[in-house]
């Protein structure tokens, strides 16, 4: 369809919380284009969130709206209706254009054996010895295998393409960007199931522009990968390959690619991220979440005063807090509560010692992981303080924006896209 809304090569996804720090986030991507790369930013924030927050779609929308209007920023952007299916969809349809689709609750759940047993038989071509160009070993395809593989995924990609159908009816033909998550299950999709995924996917007629995955190793909330870093170099390479093999064959999007989900903080995989991308001229869109809400609770730190107190005092109800605000995300988090420290020692530290507990700087003796990811899923602590916490993100914003903006730039925009 002409004029169909094509997601830029490189994009980020910009989660914010409570939607005060749209500008100090596109602010990072002025930069990047200063240097002459364009990274499209993507305003994510799911259900969850906006149920945690009280926030709406309506709200994000606008936030993301001002920001591009103060800055004066003439290149597209979007904003993310995340992890969505069919039970929440309704509420984002009027404010998004960017449409993250979350299947992995329906893979592994039966299919229509009929539908599977045609999909299987059309796609015969993927039996044997199958090369894909750039991937170093060929895949060795066997029935058993197709079929199981499609036992997995099919009424995951069926489930994406009703979600996708419903999205298109009320939104119109070309006018959001798709992507389809599988990130969120207990297991890492191969390159070749995610090949046979994919066969699905354009079997089904959703026209995805970006696919989440389920990478090897654990990529959790805020922290750094934790996993064998050349494995997953090897296996990032491999999908890129596998995605550009898929688009040539069976008529996806020329501009499809991988998304990288929690993908926030995963310094020691940026480099091999970007070195792939070059070698295949590929694009990414990397989802870094919330990451700054982290950075709102370092500004508020570093600013000393009632922000510091207040930044002690969600640490505080945090930790009392801490079994019900980490079980939604025990699969992304990994915190060992001994290393947690108590409140009372918390609230003796200074600024500097809570902004060098709390800053992903591994190269600190001070950095401590589990107070990053406790706070990391402690928002819901703040949204219940209400303006009072909003109150002071508008009284400390410059000393906020400057850390919202550098880490987003110095830490994850350069590495990735600029080298």
């Amino acid at each position: 369809m002409s004029g169909a809304l094509t997601l830029a090569k490189y994009s980020i996804g910009v989660g914010d919380r409570f939607a005060h720090q749209a500008r100090a986030q596109l602010r990072a991507c002025q930069m990047a284009a200063e240097q002459g790369v364009e990274v499209v930013p993507v305003w994510n924030k799911s259900n969850r969130e906006h149920t945690i927050i009280g926030s709406t779609p309506a709200a994000a929308r606008a936030a993301a709206d001002e920001a591009v209007k103060a800055l004066g920023w003439t290149k597209p952007y979007y904003v993310d209706a995340d992890h969505i299916n069919l039970n929440t969809l309704d509420r984002f349809v009027e404010a998004c254009d960017f449409f993250t689709i979350d299947v992995a609750d329906w893979i592994g759940r039966p299919c229509e054996n009929q539908a599977l047993q045609s999909f299987l038989n059309t796609h015969a071509e993927l039996l044997g010895e199958l090369r894909v160009p750039g991937v170093a070993h060929p895949f060795r395809i066997e029935r058993g295998f197709l079929e199981q593989v499609g036992r997995k995924y099919f009424a995951a990609v069926q489930e994406a393409g009703r979600i996708f159908r419903r999205i298109e009816d009320q939104k119109g033909k070309g006018r959001f960007i798709t992507e389809v998550s599988m990130d969120e299950t207990d297991s890492p999709q191969t390159p070749a199931e995610l090949l046979i995924i994919l066969v699905a996917v354009a079997a089904e007629g959703i026209p995805i522009q970006t696919l989440a995955p389920k990478f090897t190793g654990r990529f959790d909330k805020g922290v750094d990968y934790v996993g064998d870093v050349a494995k997953f170099s090897e296996e990032f390479s491999d999908d890129v390959a596998v995605i550009a093999f898929a688009v040539r064959r069976y008529g996806l999007a020329g501009n499809l690619k991988l998304s990288v989900h929690s993908g926030s903080d995963k310094f020691s995989l940026y480099g091999s991220i970007h070195r792939v991308l070059e070698n295949f001229d590929a694009g990414v869109h990397l989802k870094t979440a919330g990451t700054t809400w982290l950075e709102e609770l370092i500004g508020l730190a570093e600013a000393g005063g009632a922000g510091l107190e207040l930044a002690k005092e969600i640490y505080a109800q945090a930790y009392a807090q801490r079994e019900a605000l980490c079980a939604p995300y025990a699969a992304v988090i990994n915190i060992d509560p001994a290393c947690l420290p108590a409140p009372e020692l918390v609230k003796r530290w200074s600024a500097e010692q809570f902004v060098a507990a709390l800053r992903h700087d591994p190269a600190c003796p001070a950095y401590n992981p589990n107070v990053r990811q406790l706070l990391h899923v402690g928002f819901k602590v703040a949204a219940n303080m209400g303006a009072r916490y909003l109150d002071l993100l508008g009284a400390n914003e410059a000393s906020i924006a400057k850390n919202v903006t550098g880490n987003l730039f110095v830490r994850h925009l350069k590495p990735v896209f600029i080298g």
